[in-house]
């Protein structure tokens, strides 16, 4: 079953499992100085068409992704909650079935405890044979790996 696992934010930390193999990697949707509020949201939903499309002859079978319950901040939090919305449109658009990772959840599967650091998950990551350009993606990674296991 193919799956896509993403860690949201202004930098989104994604993997995707098709077969045997995954890819991963780091999008940015930051806006830039001269766009107004909504172009990230935009952005990220047609990145969200174009990792559909490079699964070729694979259907998305799951999305799963962090689910942030607390934020540092008003904006980060605002930006999460704008991309949660596109991307649980989109998966209900195309029949995904989704769901969101508690934070502790995905870091006790991989590192065995629920408050691991962003070293940490790296170090798992790069563990396991990954080369994580930064803790988002090693995020990613470890929810694709706690997806995998799912079934």
């Amino acid at each position: 079953m193919t799956i896509l696992a993403l860690d949201l934010g202004s930098t989104t930390g994604w993997a995707l499992l098709t077969g045997d193999t995954v890819h991963s990697g780091i999008s940015v949707f930051k806006n830039g100085r001269f766009e107004g509020g909504g172009m990230r949201f935009l952005r990220f939903r047609r990145w969200l068409v174009d990792v559909r499309a490079s699964a070729v002859g694979e259907e998305i079978g799951a999305v799963y992704f962090e689910e942030v319950r607390r934020h540092m901040g008003v904006d980060a939090a605002h930006i999460y909650g704008g991309m949660l919305a596109i991307l649980t449109l989109w998966c209900e658009l195309h029949s995904i079935p989704y769901s969101g990772v508690p934070v502790g959840t995905i870091k006790k599967h991989v590192t065995g405890k629920g408050n691991a650091s962003k070293e940490e998950m790296i170090a798992w990551a790069k563990g396991k044979g990954w080369a994580p350009g930064d803790d988002n993606e090693a995020d990613a990674l470890a929810i694709l790996d706690w997806g995998r296991a799912q079934g």
